[in-house]
């Protein structure tokens, strides 16, 4: 049976918006309690976060975890969001605590840094009813150990690496899900869903990258791009 198109429905002031690259839509996506998952927002940015199609939104940033942004993330958008609870800088009984803030206020994910140990990983599963994604940053990580202290979604964001590893998680783990970054590129993009991703994370233009455009067109007397 043909594919079909899904018909598209846009007003006049919101059809300026940030869109996730199309080749995007060729990854599975990773169905979390019922909704299919295969774009996922990098971004705190509420404006950037209320004008992009991505399908979910990564609420990850190099700050110790605070639910107050959390909660500002999570009321500004209409869309899922993964939420950071550290694993870095903050560590031990402090990520249990976040972990459980975020699902009370609706997160459908969590997303432990790297450093994170398994003990910990171990207490969180535990703790929760929503997802668990373990970052993955480079070879050396033992994936077999992340799993069984709970690990339900792999996040592999390694640079150039990052097909590479998603292609031996893969090889081993056939069916497990793998959210991954996919590089500045469709062609690097399509290497990492190709490779084994289910979703993948896009990193959207800054509000100063956008308005660059924007003002450009205004300074010449041209109207809005």
């Amino acid at each position: 049976m043909e594919k079909k198109i899904p018909p598209e429905i846009s007003g006049t002031l919101r059809k300026f918006m940030l869109r996730v690259p199309e080749v995007i839509d060729h990854c599975s996506g990773i169905k979390i309690f019922g909704k299919v998952i295969k774009s996922i927002v990098f971004s705190t940015d509420i404006a950037i976060i209320r004008n992009v199609n991505a399908d979910a939104v990564i609420a990850v940033y190099p700050f110790t975890p605070q639910p107050i942004i959390t909660q500002s993330v999570m009321l500004a958008t209409d869309k899922p969001v993964l939420v950071g609870v550290g694993g870095g800088l903050t560590q031990g009984k402090r990520v249990l605590n976040l972990a459980l803030h975020a699902e009370f206020q609706g997160a459908v994910g969590v997303v432990v840094n790297a450093p994170t140990s398994n003990e910990v990983v171990k207490k969180v599963k535990e703790s929760i009813d929503i997802p668990i994604i373990v970052t993955v940053v480079n070879e050396m990580d033992d994936i077999d150990a992340r799993i069984k202290a709970g690990a339900q979604i792999f996040n592999v964001s390694a640079a150039a690496k990052t097909a590479d590893i998603v292609r031996n998680i893969r090889e081993k783990y056939s069916d497990f899900p793998i959210i991954a970054t996919g590089g500045p590129t469709e062609k690097s993009i399509e290497e990492t869903i190709q490779a084994g991703a289910n979703a993948i994370t896009w990193t959207p233009p800054t509000n100063g990258e956008v308005f660059k455009s924007i003002m450009d067109a205004y300074r010449k007397n041209q109207p809005h791009p």
